[in-house]
């Protein structure tokens, strides 16, 4: 993969694209602190397979995109402590920023309009497209995530502080031993993944870009964003919501609950499958997604 680079909404992000251009376009919006190679090759072909123009990017902050340098460095846990207080959060940024910067993707690239497919804190920020520009949005495809309600069950404070307490990168043995722990308690139990491919994928992602400044930044417009319900209602546009039943990170209640907020939903809910995108159920979630766009 060779990335490109785009300007968008002031920033410089890294980019790359599978199928004819000409076709319609589906832009992939990664998760927390997660590079857009996250989103696997053979699920970007496959989609163009079908008639697309398939557009993944790195976020702001992350990967070969271009970082953010805020006036006053970010304590997470002070944020978080304000959030469980109800008190203000105000983080370098937002995911309605992070909502900009896609359409500013789609200006660059002279796109009228895209579906958008956004994978957990990725499908906040599509919610977010959806409901503030229908004009540029065809369809809302939102795996993983949640629609913010403060009432849902969340994750344990156990894999929230493994998640937030990140070895230094410089131990590459320590580092990876930490990854592999973190995919062995988000991950999919049914669908697990050959150990040594995805240590490579640790490794190969962290050679390509160590952001833990951007994750931080990234988690701080989360906490920020709160409830997306009152957004919901207001799109219109097919949506579909996916979710797997074993998700312990953003339990799959989150992904119910988005789907009775949107006006026009389809529910698919995996058996075995965790925060992750196991390669067995990929077939199926372009089977999904092309659906979808078809009745666009």
């Amino acid at each position: 993969m060779k990335e490109k680079y785009l300007m968008a909404n002031g920033l410089r992000l890294a980019y790359d694209e599978f199928g004819d251009p000409s076709k319609p376009a589906i832009v992939l919006v990664m998760g927390l602190g997660t590079q857009m190679i996250a989103w696997p090759e053979p699920f970007c072909q496959a989609l163009a397979d079908q008639g697309h123009r398939v557009i993944r990017f790195d976020n702001r902050d992350i990967g070969l995109s271009q970082k953010i340098e805020p006036k006053k460095k970010v304590n997470i846990l002070k944020l978080m402590i304000r959030k469980k207080l109800g008190l203000s959060v105000r983080p370098p940024y937002t995911l309605r920023d992070m909502a900009a910067d896609a359409i500013g993707v789609l200006d660059f690239l002279e796109i009228d309009a895209a579906h958008w497919v956004g994978a957990s804190m990725g499908g906040m920020i599509t919610q977010i497209l959806a409901a503030e520009y229908p004009e540029r949005s065809l369809s809302l495809t939102s795996i993983m995530s949640t629609s913010g309600n403060p009432e849902l069950p969340a994750a344990s404070l156990k894999i929230v502080g493994k998640l937030i307490n990140r070895p230094d990168r410089t131990n590459e043995t320590a580092y990876l031993k930490y990854m592999l722990e973190i995919w062995s308690i988000i991950g999919s139990p049914d669908f697990p993944p050959d150990r040594q491919e995805l240590s490579e994928r640790i490794l190969a992602s962290a050679n390509r870009s160590y952001s833990p400044t951007g994750y931080t930044h990234q988690l701080a417009a989360i906490l920020e964003s709160g409830d997306r319900r009152g957004l919901l209602r207001k799109i219109t546009l097919p949506s579909l919501v996916i979710h797997g039943k074993e998700d312990v990170l953003i339990p799959y209640q989150g992904g119910v609950d988005t789907a009775e907020n949107l006006s026009t939903s389809r529910l698919e809910l995996f058996e075995g499958m965790g925060h992750d995108l196991p390669r067995e159920l990929i077939p199926k979630f372009v089977r999904l997604i092309c659906e979808q766009t078809s009745t666009a």
